[in-house]
Order: structure tokens, then sequence, then C-alpha cells
């Protein structure tokens, strides 16, 4: 298959705003794959390489070749160069990687080109996420999606479930079953208005603390112990409290779903820079684990000794989990139906330094891979009025649009304004177009990615919390921002303070 192929695929996918319609371009280009390009094929229109970290930058992608007038780009070419980028390191890798881009490159039409550079980036952004390419796996095959669905979430990857259900069929799907250690796909919260809201929507619920940690799922099959992430990638070395934790439970064989967090003496969490960076190290963990514990926290079982639970109720699995796993390393939880009783949870949860809670129905099942209606996270919302110091120019779906926003916080001492991050998120087609308009019209440079603006344009900003950066100058970063809504309305001598943010901040650090 052409790469071509591909990025007409992926230009289709995102002219359309019809799940319907996505899916059938999808599952059009899956149909004329050869089997072994089937994985790269699904990665490619879900905005994904295979590869995951290939070490390519914005930086790298300047001064490549002009575009070839003729595709002639095989699926397995790109991949196999990919692979080869992402493999470079040492002496001379910079130099070898430039090379590897700049032969690519040259062989890709303009629509390749594009759809490389997104990829790249991380940026493609047409709309074929997961659920779309489920439905388009389903209807290239013939096989029922829920089918699909759960044969994706019991592997953990779409690529396998597609090749198995379009040259095996039904068969092949049978295959894919819930295994002690290989992840599967974990169940995921859907927001929350307020803790009022989730019992009313779920009646009597388990309300459970919202931990800042990081998501972990952890395997046991006798003495052998394996750890993965949220994103299914295994990370067992980097937390041997995690493993000796698990080790302990009077089990043979266990699946938990959880959080690992570091805490403070007094119970309190740290930063979440901290835990971060403790999974994300592989350099002198015992030093690591001296310096900044992890505790272990369970909230669900999906197997225990023989038997898988992903289709029991809650209730039943939260049994389970108490029989296997002491108080101690189970996160705190309340059931109830009254909202007294609820809200003085939370106050409580929100008073220890956590999040907020999460409220699960009792009866809901497992839902691996989704964000199940049974499963709300409820937390506050911290908001602020940034001003918007550049844009980014958008990919894919976003070409065309000044898209990904740079907020500064006002700094009175020094007249002028702080960064504190970037931001894509939260904005309609018709803000993005609303915004595109403005920002040029408060252009100082119109660099080819970035767009320099007048700090004018002021933006009501949702957050999770504000980290320590070196990044930015304020020496702080918001986490996960989200564009609420544009405040024209509003001058910049309004926007809030760095020492707003500042404040956010140190209640956050130890």
């Amino acid at each position: 298959m052409l790469l071509a192929e591909i990025a007409a695929a992926s230009a289709a996918v995102g002219e359309t705003t019809k799940r319907s319609e996505k899916a059938a371009h999808v599952a059009a280009c899956l149909l004329r794959a050869d089997p072994a390009e089937v994985p790269a094929v699904v990665a490619y229109l879900s905005g994904d390489l295979p590869q995951r970290r290939t070490g390519v930058g914005w930086a790298s992608l300047r001064g490549l070749p002009e575009p070839a007038a003729d595709a002639t780009l095989t699926v397995a070419e790109v991949d196999g160069t990919l692979a080869e980028v992402a493999a470079v390191s040492g002496p001379g890798s910079v130099t070898r990687r430039a090379a590897l881009l700049s032969t690519l490159f040259g062989r890709a039409t303009a629509p390749e080109q594009s759809l490389l550079r997104g990829l790249l980036t991380g940026e493609l952004r047409q709309g074929a996420l997961e659920g779309v390419m489920l439905d388009a796996v389903a209807k290239a095959s013939g096989l029922p999606p829920a089918e699909v669905r759960r044969a994706v979430m019991l592997r953990g990857e779409v690529g396998p479930v597609a090749v198995a259900a379009l040259t095996e069929g039904a068969d092949g799907l049978t295959q894919f079953r819930l295994q002690v250690g290989r992840p599967v796909q974990p169940m995921l919260a859907s927001p929350g208005d307020d803790v009022a809201a989730a019992l009313a929507r779920l009646g009597t619920a388990a309300l459970e603390w919202k931990l800042d940690g990081v998501r972990v799922q952890v395997h046991r099959d006798g003495s052998d112990v394996a750890v993965f992430t949220r994103s299914l990638d295994e990370i067992t070395d980097r937390v041997p409290e995690v493993v000796e934790a698990v080790l302990g439970l009077p089990v043979r064989t266990v699946v938990l779903d959880g959080e690992a967090i570091a805490l403070r003496p007094d119970g309190r969490p740290r930063p979440f820079q901290v835990t971060g960076s403790r999974v994300g190290s592989r350099v002198d963990v015992a030093a690591a684990v001296r310096s900044s514990p992890l505790s272990t926290y369970a909230f669900d079982v999906l197997h225990l000794d023989g038997d898988d639970l992903l289709a029991r109720p809650g209730r039943e699995r939260f049994e389970a989990l108490c029989a296997a796993v002491p108080v101690d390393l189970r996160v705190p939880r309340l059931v109830t139906g009254e909202l007294a009783e609820a809200e003085a949870f939370v106050a409580d949860t929100l008073a220890r330094g956590h999040e907020g809670v999460v409220a699960k129905a009792l009866d809901a099942p497992y839902e691996a891979g989704r964000r199940g209606a049974g499963w709300l996270k409820v937390k506050p919302r911290h908001t602020l009025d940034l001003v918007v110091l550049a844009a980014e120019w958008g990919h894919g779906r976003r070409r065309g649009w000044l898209s990904n926003l740079h907020l500064g916080a006002r700094d009175p001492a020094g007249g002028g304004f702080v960064m504190l991050g970037k931001t894509f998120k939260g904005l309609t087609d018709q803000m993005l177009g609303w915004q595109t308009e403005r920002l040029q019209e408060l252009a100082v440079d119109a660099g080819e990615w970035v767009v320099q603006v007048r700090p004018e344009l002021v933006v009501e900003v949702a957050f999770d919390g504000v980290q320590t950066s070196p990044r930015y100058p304020g020496g702080m970063a918001l986490r996960f921002a989200r564009v609420l809504r544009h405040r024209p309305d509003k001058r910049p001598g309004e926007a809030d303070t760095v020492e707003t943010v500042r404040a956010i901040h140190a209640r956050s650090v130890d």
C-alpha cells in the first residue's frame, strides 16, 4: 500500500464531522491493506506511530526537501525508516536522523509530507480516534462492534485485533481474553459536575478518593509481578515498592487496578511531579525509593486466583478486592446515597490534599478501554483569565487555523506577562475561526509556525493544577489547561496575575 492512500483517507476523515463517514473512509483503507500493513495503517490513521517515540520535534522538520511530484512511498518503507529514526542514538545521531528524515520527506508528496509532519509531532487530529477506528474495523470485517471493542480491550492494542478480524473473522477474536501478565486498557471516569449530580445520576454509589498519582495495573502470577501504566507501558523495574506490596498479598494470581503515589510523612500527597519523576526515571531507583517512596492503593480487581471479574458488578469486585487486599492498600471508600454524607466525604478528601472523588455505580461492570457512565470524577475546577502571547498554526483538521495558544499571566512588578504554558484543548471550530481572525489582527511577528501577537486577547482557562517547570520563565506551568471561552470583554490589565498563580502553586508543593 502507498502512503498516499493513507494520506487521502486521513484527509477525507478530517473533512467530515460524521462518525459513520469517518469510519467508512478508514474501513475502505483497511480493506486495501495487506495483513502485514494493517497495524501501521491503524496507527497512522489514529494519529499515532508504532514506534511511539522517535526523537523528532519541530526543529527537526525545518528545511526539509520540497514535496515529490509522484507518490512512490510504501507503508512498509515508511514504517522501516521511522523505526530506524527511533533507534538512532549516540554520537552523530542528530546528523543521521536528519539524513533519514530528509530522504523520507524527499520522496513524499505534499499530502504525504503533511501526514508525516502530523504523525511525528503528535498534531494529527483529523478525528479517527479509537472509537472511530473500532467502528471501522467492525465495518471492514463485518463483525459486531461490541465484539471488536471487547477484543481490543483485552489485547490493549487495535492493530493485532484488526489483523485477526480482517483475516480470520469471528474465530480470530476468540484468541483475545484476559491474560495475567498482559495489560488491558483501563476503565476511565467521565467528568461529573458535582457530587449531588453524581448521586442523582447513580443513586446509592461508592465514593473513592481521587488520587493525583500514576495509574497502575499490576499483574501477579505466583512470584512474577508486572506493573503497567495507564498507557500500558511496563514500569516494573521502576516501582519496587509496588511489586513488594503485591507480592505480600495472600493470592496466587491477581490483576489489580490502582494508583502509585508519593506521599509526605503526614500522609498528604506530594506534588504530582514527584510521583511522575519517580515512575519516569530508570536511574538509581534505589536512591529514588529512599528519597521519594511510593505508596500503593488499589481500587479494583479484574482477576483473582483463576476468576476473571471484568463482567461482575462493581460491588462484587469490591468484595473480592477486600478479600485479597488489606485496607491500608485500598483507596478509602464510602458507599452512600445521602448527599450530606457524600459532601462531608468530599470535603474531608479535599482537606487531605487530594484531587476530589470518583463516584462509582455499584452494579457497573469494568468497561475496560472506555470512559464509562458508571464512573464519574468530581473535583473542583480552577480557572484563570490569561492573555494570549502567541499562537501556533494547526495541523491535520486544524490546518489553516491558529490553534495552540501560548498563555501568560500578568506581571504587575515587571510590567509584562509571564508565560505559563500552551494549550489547544477546549477549542471548538467556531472558536478556532474567531481567534484565527482576531490573532492575525494582533500579530506582530508572523513566523512560519508561530505567530507572536500583541498581548490583548484574554481567555478563560480551566486547569487541574500548577506544577514546577523549568521550561518557562516563571518556573511554573499549568496542568491540563483547556480554554473555556474567549473574553474580548476583558482588558489585559484585568487578567490574573502571576502572584495568583504562584499562590496556587505554593499550595501544591512541599
